[in-house]
């Protein structure tokens, strides 16, 4: 992948759009490290009572590319991601906002990037990319590390907002895209 894009130096970089889903928690509790503190010697720390995840969640699909955040779709009354969502709702969606970014060429030249999950390798999926000439850019099994969403984007805006209390999942979810559009673009 480094030597198709030149080591990132190739323009071809800003039509990658990435991809992923996640879950949003009504209450995230704090991580160990946002919760930690410095003791003295011989000082014992604090006892910390571990804390669930609430009950209430909804999950969001990410999409992303070089210049930032490009689209946020919740998955409205479901419970799991499934490939005839993600290509009537969710992939529809994500295209148009990606074209609005891009009103010249559109989705022409995109190259999505996505895991491996059931419904990104489901037929109905490869055959609605296909038909959108959308290119895929591989994602090799078992490889967390090139998935920008698990590595950079999910972690850097639920730190954000772990240790709120939100009286909705609905109302995690808006904080969760406010976190994300209001990233730098770096």
């Amino acid at each position: 992948m480094l030597k198709k894009f030149k080591g990132g130096e190739s323009k071809r970089v800003y039509d990658i759009l990435t991809c992923d889903e996640t879950w949003i928690y009504q209450y995230d509790p704090e991580t160990k490290r946002q919760s930690s503190i410095w003791v003295f010697p011989g000082e014992d720390p604090p006892v910390k009572v571990r804390q669930a995840h609430s009950v209430g969640k909804k999950v969001v699909a990410a999409y992303f590319c070089k210049t930032g955040p490009v689209a946020i779709i919740p998955l409205e009354d479901r419970r799991t991601v499934n490939a005839d969502w993600y290509n009537n709702k969710c992939l529809p969606k994500a295209f148009e906002a990606w074209s609005s970014r891009r009103p010249k060429t559109g989705i022409r030249g995109l190259l999505l990037h996505h895991d491996n999950a059931s419904a990104h390798t489901a037929v109905k999926t490869l055959d609605f990319l296909a038909e959108n000439s959308v290119q895929l850019v591989s994602h090799p099994p078992y490889s967390p590390d090139l998935a920008p969403c698990d590595f950079f984007l999910f972690p850097t805006i639920k730190e954000k907002i772990h240790g709120i209390r939100f009286e909705s999942p609905e109302e995690a979810r808006m904080a969760f895209e406010e976190a994300l559009w209001s990233l730098p673009e770096e």
